[in-house]
């Protein structure tokens, strides 16, 4: 089991795109996923993101997140 954070893409340029996570931006890698937007929701593990979600799946992540404050 890996853990990942959801975070919403800033800006791509190349393979890289800037991500905010619960307010913190970071630089991740995004290789493993096409046509990345920023907009765009995806989850970030280790420092790549591996899926783009949807807005369901981030309305039910966000809202788990809080509940763990």
């Amino acid at each position: 089991m890996c853990l990942g954070f959801p975070g919403r893409v800033l800006k791509v340029e190349g393979r890289r795109a800037l991500v905010e996570i619960s307010g913190v931006k970071k630089e991740v890698n995004i290789a493993f996923l096409r046509e990345v937007r920023p907009g765009d929701w995806v989850m970030v593990h280790a420092g790549y993101a591996l899926q783009r979600l949807g807005k369901v799946d981030v309305d039910e992540l966000l809202l788990q997140g809080q509940g763990n404050r």
